[in-house]
């Protein structure tokens, strides 16, 4: 058989949260599977290259082989029966199924999370508190002249941030590219990024709070005692340069990581880091955005906010949405064992949670919808097959700047979208409630 390929142009990769949408692709059509990625990152091009279409059971039912009707039916009965379910995952499907997922977890009175809430999640809350001066990613490349990255390490997790929408992208203001700016690398150690960085600035590990503590006295005019640099690792010349370079640029963008997040002080990080770019428009323009890993965690933020109010962490059964990291966050209702059944969409918590969450996922009855057998359905009771969004299904997915964007799928796939196997069991679960919004709670649940 001779090939046959076939181009989609300005397609989208969805691998992480810049979702690039200048992606050139090259089909074999017999094949079932994309050859080449064009302007594809490293990340990229494998993310391409691992999706094509594979020979899957359509779903497993306690390891047996069964088909999406029975596993649809099997779903819907645990979640109908659960009295504490949670819904959990939703960084890697399209914005369509995340919206299904929210209507589940009303419909049963249940908990939806989102892998915010593992990474970015301190930032949500620090949003709230704080406040966010905030741009796209269009406006940084074509405006910044002083980008400082905080905590992250992007040559290596998001390397066409540097090259399309950063460092060496040439912008309508910046039209030279990086001799256009001053680019600053705060981290605890030397990563690959610090290679592009004009200003590589070490701080001590669980010090980044009072780093940008001092930054933000500085920037206000304020003294700073020298013995700040035995506490945090940074002399006080050093953060009088920065805070100089900051209140002098034209456009400057602090752009934060999980390294900022997932370490002491948390969402007291996040809101400092704010707080201080809020400070810095007294003087500039000055923006702040977190790097978001997966491809559509930020749709999961977006949709799960506009449903309920709140970006992650969601209980709902009391009947009304209520948000309380730490009480309603994945980890922490496995960790006390109170969850009795589960829903893992498009994520694997088996292979990152702490060992006491997965302990339990193991004792409690789990469905799984997901491209590629995961370490959770591996554990799952109901495991089913689903295409993958971005090459095999089209959709909305938010970039990481919440700028949203249409997929252009590539290759047809024999499996259901998420959002076609989420709507059908949220309507089997309907059927099976009798048309009661949610199921019987237990007595603590309805005390007021």
């Amino acid at each position: 058989m001779s090939e046959q390929t076939l181009t989609i142009r300005d397609a989208t990769c969805t691998f992480c949260g810049c979702v690039c949408d200048d992606m050139h692709l090259t089909v074999d059509v017999n094949a079932h599977k994309i050859t080449k990625a064009e302007n594809a990152c490293v990340l990229g091009r494998a993310w391409f290259k691992e999706h094509g279409i594979e020979e899957r059971p359509f779903a497993l039912i306690n390891g047996r082989e069964a088909s999406t009707d029975e596993a649809i039916e099997a779903a819907a009965q645990i979640l109908a029966q659960a009295r504490f379910p949670i819904i959990y995952g939703l960084s890697d499907t399209t914005c369509e199924a995340q919206r299904q997922a929210v209507a589940i977890a009303d419909m049963i009175g249940g908990n939806i999370d989102t892998t915010t809430s593992v990474c970015h999640g301190p930032s949500g809350m620090a949003f709230q508190a704080v406040g966010e001066s905030t741009a796209t990613l269009g406006e940084i490349r074509n405006r910044a002249d002083l980008l400082v990255f905080w905590g992250g390490n992007p040559a290596e997790s998001h390397p066409r941030l540097f090259t399309r929408y950063a460092v060496t992208a040439k912008g309508m203001y910046v039209p030279n590219g990086k001799k256009d700016r001053t680019v600053v690398l705060v981290d605890v150690r030397r990563t690959q990024s610090a290679a592009v960085a004009d200003i590589f600035i070490q701080v001590k590990p669980r010090r980044d709070f009072e780093v940008l503590w001092a930054l933000r006295a500085l920037v206000k005019g304020h003294s700073v005692d020298p013995s700040i640099e035995a506490v945090t690792g940074v002399s006080l010349a050093t953060l009088e340069d920065l805070a100089n370079r900051m209140k002098s640029c034209r456009f400057g963008a602090l752009m934060f990581g999980m390294g900022l997040t997932m370490t002491r002080g948390r969402h007291f990080n996040s809101g400092a880091l704010l707080a201080l770019a809020s400070d810095l428009n007294a003087y500039t323009h000055f923006v702040a955005k977190p790097v978001r890993g997966h491809g559509n965690v930020t749709g999961a933020d977006n949709v799960v906010s506009w449903q309920t109010g709140f970006p992650f962490g969601v209980n709902l059964g009391r009947g009304y949405p209520r948000f309380n990291p730490g009480e309603f966050t994945t980890v922490d209702v496995l960790g006390r064992r109170e969850a009795d059944a589960a829903m893992v969409i498009a994520a694997d918590p088996g292979a990152n949670f702490p060992q006491a969450a997965i302990d339990h996922l193991r004792s409690i009855p789990v469905i799984v919808l997901d491209p590629k057998p995961t370490h959770t359905s591996q554990l799952a009771k109901v495991a089913i097959t689903t295409a993958t969004y971005g090459i095999s299904v089209g959709g909305t997915v938010y970039r990481m700047d919440d700028v949203p964007l249409t997929l252009r799928p590539a290759l047809p796939s024999p499996y259901p979208s998420d959002e076609q196997v989420l709507t059908r069991i949220k309507q089997r679960v309907s059927e099976l409630l009798g048309g009661n919004r949610v199921p019987e709670l237990a007595p603590d649940s309805l005390a007021a």
